[in-house]
């Protein structure tokens, strides 16, 4: 996949089958546009392009947003790539690129840049200066300019409408199952690991606390996670505190993976952790004897549940 930071940076000597949005999570919505933009390209007739932005639209045009997104941007384009696309195109969104006219928009980008033969969005698209154009005014441009419009209806989508803010809610609530069925993947936390104060080591749940960069990220509900992750090419399994220690008096939020079977020191490393189960909220204890007592019951718990993976 070609990966372009700016509209203006894209070339190609093919016309364009298209699709364009913010993508958070590239969910199982979001993937039956993706692989309709890639059975479009006729075989190689015409290249296959996301347009996404970054920052996030709300985090620009809403002065008081707090939206928390479920992709870095360095993640959303790995989940990209997955899917198949040739090529994606990072737009940094600002207020100026927002004042933009849906006419504008569409000669100036879709048809100059682009080279727009089809364009295929979901049933709910707006776009231009204040979202004021939908798909009939779409439409209309395309014939005007000589581009084919598809528009995918929510019933294609699925049954029930898959929206990045349902998916919001699912981890809020800790509900991670209907989270990744959403999602089409298990929900994942990037970051690197960090030393911590290594209480855990002391009572024998040594833990790798993991430091996410990006303060927009979602994370989800505090408690304890059923998760896996990939060191060295081999899964590892696990359990996962979110929370803020109480039984211990921690003063900060933190994300802590203690990893079943496994003692090789991968401070500094980056790593991917995805969320399968949620087990339990967080919880403060008389005495640190009986955390230890919950924390060996967790991982039964935990383990009967991988073993039915």
């Amino acid at each position: 996949m070609k990966l372009f930071h700016s509209i203006n940076d894209f070339r190609s000597t093919k016309k364009t089958i298209l699709t364009l949005g913010t993508f958070d999570g590239v969910h199982i919505g979001h993937k039956k546009i993706l692989e309709r933009i890639t059975q479009n390209t006729e075989n190689g007739k015409y290249e296959s392009l996301v347009l996404t932005f970054f920052p996030h639209p709300r985090m620009v045009l809403q002065e008081k947003s707090e939206i928390k997104l479920l992709n870095t941007i360095s993640e959303k384009t790995k989940l990209l790539e997955q899917t198949g696309i040739e090529n994606l195109v990072i737009h940094p969104f600002n207020e100026s690129f927002s004042r933009l006219t849906a006419e504008e928009f569409v000669h100036s980008i879709l048809v100059d840049q682009f080279h727009i033969q089809k364009i295929i969005i979901g049933h709910d698209h707006r776009f231009g200066r204040n979202r004021t154009a939908d798909i009939n005014d779409l439409i209309a441009f395309g014939k005007e300019y000589g581009f084919e419009v598809e528009q995918i209806s929510a019933e294609e989508i699925q049954d029930v409408s898959v929206s990045s803010t349902k998916i919001r809610k699912a981890l809020d609530e800790g509900n991670i199952a209907l989270a990744n069925d959403y999602l089409g993947y298990a929900y994942f936390l990037s970051g690197e690991v960090v030393k911590g104060k290594q209480l855990g080591r002391t009572i024998g749940f040594p833990t790798a606390n993991i430091q996410i960069e990006e303060d927009y990220k979602k994370i989800p509900k505090n408690g304890v996670y059923v998760v896996h992750t990939l060191i060295n090419g081999k899964e590892v399994f696990g359990m996962m505190n979110i929370g803020f220690n109480p039984t211990v008096n921690g003063e900060r939020q933190t994300i802590e993976v203690h990893l079943f079977d496994f003692d090789a020191d991968i401070y500094g490393h980056k790593i991917e952790v995805s969320l399968l189960n949620y087990l339990r909220e967080e919880q403060k204890f008389g005495s640190v004897e009986l955390l230890k007592e919950q924390l060996n019951q967790d991982k039964k718990t935990a383990m009967a549940f991988i073993g039915q993976l």
